[in-house]
């Protein structure tokens, strides 16, 4: 036991914990001194239990903040640093290998197939290229498909474990009382909501294991609904991956979503009725030198408002997804073409009167410019969230979110919520390539 390896595991409170219970959790040859937190605020400074570390770390393992990186692994002569989180360029991973490297430490990448379990049902993998490609109305499309065919279909979402990671171990959603019982954040709800709209039950937490073992009792086929780009924690039966022509070029320069690329049998491309034409003569380019034998799929994603009456000519503040933003990169989604589509006068800026870590967000993330990122992984920053709209000055307030956020926080003007699904141009189509490879 003394000549165990020194592991360090680099992660978001997602990934990371699934490389530790698949390949690190049992193994009695490797030590994981810590994990540690990125991307995500406040998941730093608390510890992965021994409820789910097992029995080779009875005291559980701390999860630090990844900026003592090098001082960690000089401290504990750490051996190994295993890079675990998705949704970063191929220039910062690199990065953040010379950082271990010069500190005297291996940096490792584990392969797709090392951290994918193999299930007693057909799976089908929705994963992406980048944060914000348009997964969460392609996964509900795939649910529509499957259950036009008369199979039992269950959702099995990326993970988001924010809070207590025992109580986070396994968790299933059938209805709006399971956000409460689980205490979910804006960023958990939004990912969930759209899937129990349409009556199908989510399943996730930290324990992918155990999930899919709880999945399969009550499906036929299993629906993989990644996050980020991250690759499927699931052997697919049927791998999609969506690339998106509004980023031409980070399907081939981010991580892991270029894997993803790599492995998919569909590839989509998805919001070609917003893209430049060039953009996506572009990405069909990268697409078919990357991917020639996979399947190509056009798709729009239209977008529709409440009342379009309620924003011509107004002072607009337009609120979008959190994650699309911030880590996804995008400065514009949903919401701006929507304000932009029905003739809103201004797009208020809301960053000086942004409260708390909204405000700290911005400063973060600078390219994000006159648009509010829904941020809400707890309820002091759904509080912050609230409190920022709300000091805003605007005539109306344009919802560019997957969750109906006026659930969850209260706001005192005017809204206008916009919806966007997923609609497929020409051939080939999702229902007919679903079709013949799942008979």
């Amino acid at each position: 036991m003394a000549d165990r390896k020194k592991v360090l595991i680099m992660g978001a409170a997602g990934r990371d914990f699934h490389n530790f219970n698949l390949r690190f959790r049992d193994n009695p040859e490797c030590e994981v001194i810590a994990f540690t937190a990125a991307q995500i605020p406040n998941i730093e400074g608390r510890r992965y239990p021994s409820s789910l570390a097992g029995k080779l770390y009875p005291h559980g393992i701390p999860i630090e903040p990844e900026q003592k990186l090098t001082s960690l692994i000089k401290l504990h002569a750490i051996d190994e640093v295993v890079f675990s989180y998705s949704d970063v360029s191929h220039e910062y991973v690199m990065h953040k290998a010379s950082l271990a490297n010069a500190s005297g430490a291996q940096f490792t990448l584990l392969g797709a197939r090392q951290t994918m379990i193999k299930s007693r049902k057909p799976v089908v993998a929705v994963c992406a290229v980048r944060t914000g490609s348009g997964k969460s109305p392609a996964s509900r499309r795939v649910c529509e498909i499957l259950k036009g065919m008369g199979k039992r279909v269950v959702v099995i979402r990326h993970p988001m474990p924010y809070g207590d990671l025992s109580r986070q171990r396994l968790q299933r959603f059938a209805s709006y009382e399971d956000f409460q019982k689980h205490e979910c954040t804006i960023e958990e709800i939004e990912e969930y909501e759209p899937h129990i709209e349409q009556h199908t039950v989510v399943y996730a937490g930290v324990d992918y294991a155990a999930i899919l073992a709880e999945a399969e009792k009550e499906a036929d086929i299993i629906v993989w609904d990644g996050g980020n780009n991250d690759t499927p924690f699931y052997v697919p039966d049927v791998h999609i991956t969506l690339v998106d022509p509004h980023r031409p070029g980070h399907e081939l320069t981010y991580y892991p979503g270029e894997t993803n690329l790599f492995m998919a049998d569909i590839v989509v491309v998805t919001k070609e009725d917003t893209a430049k034409p060039e953009d996506i003569r572009l990405l069909k380019e990268h697409v078919k030198q990357s991917n020639p034998s996979a399947f190509m799929i056009d798709a729009a994603l239209p977008v529709t408002i409440e009342a379009p009456e309620l924003i011509k000519g107004k002072r607009t503040l337009v609120i979008e997804d959190g994650p699309t933003l911030t880590h996804g990169g995008m400065t514009f989604g949903a919401g701006v073409l929507a304000a932009k589509q029905h003739g809103a006068g201004e797009i208020v800026d809301p960053r000086p009167y942004a409260v708390g870590s909204i405000a700290e967000v911005f400063v973060k993330y600078p390219h994000i410019g006159n648009l509010l990122p829904a941020m809400g992984y707890g309820h002091e920053q759904m509080e912050e969230l609230r409190e920022s709209i709300h000091r805003t000055p605007c005539d109306v307030v344009i919802i560019g979110t997957p969750v109906d956020l006026r659930k969850l926080i209260s706001i005192d003007k005017p809204t206008d919520r916009v919806r966007y699904h997923f609609q497929e141009i020409g051939t080939p189509t999702l229902q007919g390539l679903l079709e013949s490879r799942l008979r």
